[in-house]
């Protein structure tokens, strides 16, 4: 259990910070109620008439995908990049299935189009 208390203590710390910005803003701020105005949608310093009635197309979904899945991975190969030497070859054994998973999901990627981009 000793090894944990930092960690407890870190959350706990964490936790009053947190408790104490929400107080302070509210007994700090302003007390402004919201007017009808200050409700409309904005977009842009133009008003926003609404975008319910536009569908977005299937591509934009999957190049959001595309790019969560890209940024997983380059949060999981940056540590094993830095360290590659010297985890020598048993690293790169290691590391093998992954950097296979991401190449076959790449090429699957490219063969539907989902990196095509239409004008």
């Amino acid at each position: 259990m000793a090894t944990y208390l930092p960690l407890l203590l870190l959350f706990l710390i964490a936790a009053l910070i947190v408790a104490g910005m929400f107080t302070a803003t509210s007994l700090l701020g302003p007390k402004n109620p919201p007017s009808a105005e200050k409700m409309e949608p904005f977009e842009c310093g133009s008003e926003s008439d609404g975008a319910r009635h536009v569908k977005l197309s299937v591509k934009f979904y999957m190049t959001a995908i595309l790019f969560v899945v890209l940024d997983v991975e380059v949060v999981l190969l940056y540590p094993w990049a830095v360290t590659v030497r010297e985890s020598g070859w048993s690293g790169l054994f290691t590391m093998a299935p992954f950097l296979l998973l991401l190449v076959v999901g790449l090429v699957y990627e490219w063969k539907k189009g989902a990196m095509e981009w239409e004008r």
